[in-house]
């Protein structure tokens, strides 16, 4: 299950073991469709197994996140 928006992007996880793997290619997906870094991109937990993706536009200092 997946709700997009123009700026985020909110995923289920059904499966764990692909939980790194999944969310990194959401990131990339994500900070290519708005021609930004990586560090850009906001990762919530939203609910359970639930993540929610955001472009940041620099609101936010942000460090870097290891999926």
């Amino acid at each position: 299950m997946t709700f997009e928006t123009a700026n985020s992007v909110t995923h289920k996880l059904w499966d764990r073991s692909t939980m790194h793997h999944e969310l990194d290619a959401l990131v990339h997906d994500l900070s290519v469709r708005h021609n930004t870094a990586k560090s850009n991109i906001a990762v919530h937990a939203s609910g359970p197994g639930t993540f929610t993706l955001s472009v940041s536009h620099g609101e936010a200092n942000l460090g870097p996140v290891n999926l």
